[in-house]
């Protein structure tokens, strides 16, 4: 009785953006696919695509536990996709441009990465709780509490389109954690990086890897909180900061002028 077109397409909808995303991630200086003037805008705006292949994915198995872990999800992302967007504004705001390449062109210096910003680092903070939330992690993993919903979502996959499935979502944490070390930890800038532009894509890799691993990290350190605790930090407390933070870097930006060159 399921919806056999929409449950076979899913996981391939579920996929294909957070495939998409790594397109736009600048590696080094003229290393990428596509080092576009709107990068960031991109790959915000393609990474919230997931979420129509997840719920096609709870919708299309025609089982009462994907569904509402679908509707789950629809609830959560949509309400982290918000403080995530606008933590992820601010180095933009900082450096003066959409374009990746230059967000992290003007944190060259001493000192110069972004988290190393008063208001950069609580961006930083900001973005990575938006980030556990928007990728379904402990403590926010509630549309696929093993001890309600058994699997979630995908309860009724199995096979390659499990694996599907299981690979989109590591792969959208993968590019989220390179778009937190790109916009706030200098991305490819290192000893060395200037000289030999593979060393600052080693260099990157190391900052996005350090990002994933504190993800993972927070993974194993706390319990699963309630959806209305969940609804309640987002709408009561990052929203809200994350505005603050943007007028803030408004502000500071306008009184001193960008930080790109």
């Amino acid at each position: 009785r399921a919806d056999r077109w929409v449950y076979n397409l899913a996981p391939l909808a579920f996929l294909v953006p957070c495939v998409l995303i790594f397109a736009t991630i600048p590696f080094a200086p003229g290393l990428g696919v596509a080092d576009l003037n709107i990068g960031v805008l991109f790959f915000l705006a393609v990474s919230a695509l997931e979420i129509v292949g997840l719920f096609m994915g709870g919708w299309g198995s025609n089982n009462k536990y994907a569904l509402l872990s679908a509707m789950r999800a629809v609830n959560q992302i949509i309400s982290y996709d918000l403080p995530f967007i606008f933590a992820a504004l601010v180095p933009v705001v900082l450096a003066g441009s959409l374009q990746m390449s230059v967000i992290v062109e003007a944190q060259r210096g001493w000192f110069g990465w972004h988290v190393y910003s008063g208001l950069g680092l609580v961006a930083f903070l900001a973005f990575l709780v938006a980030t556990l939330a928007a990728e379904n992690r402990v403590p926010f993993d509630i549309l696929e509490a093993e001890s309600e919903l058994v699997a979630g979502f995908r309860v009724e996959y199995s096979g390659m389109k499990f694996a599907l499935i299981q690979l989109a979502e590591y792969a959208h944490m993968i590019g989220t954690s390179f778009l937190g070390a790109l916009l706030f930890l200098g991305g490819w800038l290192g000893p060395g990086a200037d000289q030999w532009p593979l060393l600052g894509s080693l260099w990157l890799l190391l900052k996005a890897m350090f990002v994933f691993l504190v993800v993972t990290w927070v993974r194993w350190s706390f319990v699963r909180i309630r959806v209305d605790q969940i609804l309640a930090i987002s709408w009561k407390l990052l929203l809200p900061l994350t505005i603050l933070l943007l007028m803030a870097t408004a502000l500071v930006v306008a009184l001193q002028g960008p930080r790109a060159v």
